[in-house]
């Protein structure tokens, strides 16, 4: 099919988007053969640059569609705002794109109604090659539902200035290095830990890391009960308080939203950050002087993990395509694609046989830390009890209630909304 590239990136009309609501696979296109199939894509923006965007996927479209003759490849082009709503209000009738981007949050949804098709069989072949968290981060109830395109990662982040003028030479690695650096840095007169306490804010970038650190999940391995109040989650959020009432994490923690720009952390404050993005390095580096910024591996509490997250592409149940939109999932996930998505996007290849073209030594050093990535536990209610948690956290550090007794109010409330969702 020929293509432009404005097709391509060009945000949808009311018509379009009408268009692929009415008929899974893409409906009817005049410029192609009858004879082929057709099979639509829902793309999301993982390039932030719109030419190298359109560049990549339109080789993308050009490649598959010279591999695949008898195949019709449309590209659509959606926007990350209420991306869950028109994907969930697109598979209510069993119609929308055969295929779909997904991260590994949004997946148990869509498994659990029956919207999804399993591609076990596209990623066996090369299963062996992927990273730790690349294809468990898109598996839910045993069956991978979604292929691996790209690989996300946070690690620590440390204002090399602070740690100077507080007398430290080696930044802190583990949680009782925090507790012992702590008290420098405050004399010095900074903070010593970034956090993200409002309820707007993911846990899987303030609390959830420091859960998996100590140890703990957030859902029991049935899936039926949450288990962040057991004791390894009163020991991660008793660290937190801790700091949070010895001022080494900033009042102003409580309604900080996971951002760097115009936080204390990015204005040069705080000593520390746990999961920071490349993106953030070099937000950070504009303010600090990039020969300040230093990048360390994962928190060790326990374990040593970080959020790290696959991006995959999933197929729809109700396509009427199925086979050629798993030749579509097969040749992304081939190192040519993975490589040239990784250069365009500035993520991480999800694989390890084929290395991120990364030329900054700072995104190196991000790299590095990929191996302890962790891409959380796949539950359907996983962003309701994320929300129940949320504000019980806050209770904790405004000293409304101890640490056990917000933990085991949030499981109560988690737990009643699991009961009522199976």
């Amino acid at each position: 099919m020929k293509s432009t590239v404005r097709r391509i990136a060009a945000p949808l009309t009311a018509l379009v988007l009408a268009a692929a609501l009415s008929s899974c696979g893409g409906g009817d296109d005049s410029g192609a053969s009858s004879e082929k199939k057709a099979i639509t894509l829902w793309m999301y923006p993982v390039i932030g640059d719109q030419a190298a965007s359109d560049a990549y996927w339109q080789k993308v479209e050009k490649d598959f569609e010279a591999a695949n003759s008898g195949i019709d490849l449309k590209l659509e082009m959606q926007p990350w705002d209420k991306r869950d709503e028109k994907i969930a209000a697109a598979f209510a009738g069993k119609k929308g794109p055969d295929v779909v981007l997904q991260i590994p949050d949004q997946l148990p949804q869509y498994v659990k109604n029956g919207s999804f098709e399993p591609v076990d069989d596209v990623v066996e072949a090369d299963k062996d090659k992927f990273l730790p968290a690349a294809i468990p981060g898109l598996t839910v109830d045993g069956k991978v539902y979604a292929a691996p395109i790209y690989h996300t990662v946070t690690t620590t982040m440390f204002n090399k200035t602070i740690l100077t003028k507080a007398g430290i030479t080696k930044p802190p690695e583990t949680w009782d290095e925090i507790k012992a650096a702590a008290p420098k840095i405050k004399a010095a007169g900074f903070s010593t830990l970034d956090y993200s306490a409002s309820p707007e804010a993911s846990l899987n970038l303030n609390f959830y890391p420091l859960l998996w650190q100590a140890g703990g999940k957030v859902f029991a391995d049935d899936n039926k009960t949450v288990a962040f109040n057991q004791a390894p989650g009163l020991e991660a959020l008793t660290f937190l308080k801790t700091l949070y009432d010895q001022g080494a994490i900033p009042k102003s923690a409580l309604t900080n939203g996971n951002l760097v720009a115009d936080q204390p952390f990015g204005k040069g404050q705080v000593a520390m950050a746990f999961t920071s993005t490349p993106a953030d390095a070099k937000t950070v580096a504009a303010t600090w002087g990039a020969a300040n910024v230093e990048i360390g591996t994962p928190l060790t509490g326990q374990k040593q993990v970080a959020f790290g997250i696959p991006g995959g592409l999933a197929v729809n149940a109700a396509s009427e395509n199925i086979d050629e939109a798993k030749k579509f999932l097969s040749f992304m996930i081939q190192p040519a694609q993975v490589e040239g998505l990784s250069k365009a996007s500035g993520f991480f290849t999800p694989r390890t046989d084929v290395k991120a073209p990364i030329t900054d030594p700072t995104a190196q050093k991000f790299a590095d830390s990929l191996q302890y990535t962790y891409a959380g536990e796949r539950n359907a209610s996983a962003r309701q009890v994320m929300s129940l948690l949320s504000v019980e956290i806050q209770a904790v550090l405004t000293g409304k209630k101890s640490p056990q007794q917000a933990l085991d109010d949030a499981a109560k409330q988690g737990n009643d909304l699991l009961s009522r969702q199976r």
